[in-house]
């Protein structure tokens, strides 16, 4: 089995942003295991900027994105470091390989990254993979490894994702306000828990949160993979997933599987306008597979880009998909409700191809 292991910087670092070496160690020997027992396991780690905090003494995290910058590239390193020291107890050896954005949007890179992970695996290394924070930007970036480490679950073709958190699971409601919430054990691929809104990032320390794990295993689902989210904490975890034995929440994998470019259009882009269209439009774009044309517009929101994510949605705002404008809101306005016919041979007659179009 290949499986794509996340772990979070609330659970990898104390109070005070320091890593906490007995976690450190508890995943690594947990991986030896897997790894002893014939299964491939890739780790998608946080914590770089927590440490680079903790490195430099500065008491509380920044928000500004240069600071974040900075404080990845110092943190980085000692991350690395503490992985190595305890693998090397095993005799593995980490391999550190940081992604950005494009390594999936991008064809020739995202080859090019499958492949290199592919011969680390084969050379009996253990990739340990984090967002390139360095150099990303707020405009082009994850915002959270959750989303990496499902997308990457796809590149690999996993057969699990497993994301470590410091809850148990997916509740039913907040259990840190509501005494009756339950552990939902199983989630299936078309369930409405998998667009339920459970709240933003846990910890001051970290960028994800219940809503990023929901949003990775609705990625993971739809790239056929079973993805399990689970407590950090929990001794013997990653074991005890991996063994069936039934720890966490499961989400289903879909029977429906879409392409990276497309798992990112849909679930992991910044959402920045939408589309009203009719119902034709709608049952043209449902159906057969069409590209969103200008006369089934009906109105335009957001002051979006060409290029950039927008939803596409009925009067009634039930959304029909998701995708990547050719046009700028702009443009689409001034072409909406006109036939092909009608507009300027010199401008784009499509609003949002059927290549870059995911139905809901």
């Amino acid at each position: 089995m290949r499986i794509v292991l996340k772990i979070g910087t609330s659970s990898l670092t104390n109070d005070g942003g320091v890593l906490v070496p007995s976690v450190i160690a508890s995943v690594a020997d947990q991986i030896a295991d897997l790894r002893s027992s014939g299964h491939e396991v890739l780790l998608v780690t946080s914590g770089a900027v927590a440490s680079g905090v903790a490195g430099l003494g500065l008491g509380t995290r920044p928000t500004d994105t240069l600071s974040l910058q900075a404080l990845s590239a110092v943190g980085q390193p000692q991350l690395m470091a503490a992985y190595n020291s305890e693998l090397a107890r095993h005799q593995l050896v980490g391999a550190q390989v940081l992604l950005v954005p494009n390594d999936f949007v991008d064809r020739n890179q995202y080859l090019h990254a499958k492949n290199t992970l592919m011969r680390l695996i084969e050379l009996g290394c253990v990739p340990i993979i984090n967002e390139n924070d360095a150099i990303a930007n707020n405009e082009i970036r994850y915002g959270d490894n959750d989303h990496l480490a499902a997308l990457l679950s796809h590149l690999v073709s996993a057969d699990m994702l497993l994301l470590l958190t410091d809850t148990d699971g997916l509740y039913t409601s907040d259990p840190t306000s509501d005494v009756t919430a339950t552990l939902v054990a199983k989630v299936a691929a078309d369930d409405p828990l998998m667009s339920v809104n459970a709240g933003g990032s846990g910890t001051a320390r970290g960028s994800g949160g219940m809503a990023s794990k929901l949003a990775a295993a609705r990625i993971a689902s739809w790239s056929g993979v079973t993805a399990v989210i689970a407590s950090a904490k929990r001794e013997n975890v990653v074991r005890e997933v991996v063994a069936g034995a039934g720890v966490g929440t499961t989400f289903a994998p879909h029977d429906r599987s879409l392409s990276a470019r497309k798992l990112w259009i849909a679930f992991a882009a910044d959402v920045v306008g939408s589309v009203t269209v009719d119902s034709g439009a709608a049952d043209a774009l449902r159906t057969a597979g069409r590209s969103l044309l200008p006369a089934g517009v009906l109105s335009v929101a957001g002051s979006f880009l060409a290029g950039d994510v927008v939803d596409v949605a009925l009067p009634d705002g039930q959304v029909v998909g998701r995708g990547m404008s050719s046009v700028d809101a702009d443009e689409a306005r001034a072409m909406q409700g006109k036939r092909t016919a009608d507009i300027d041979a010199q401008r784009s007659t499509v609003v949002v191809h059927r290549d870059d179009l995911v139905i809901f």
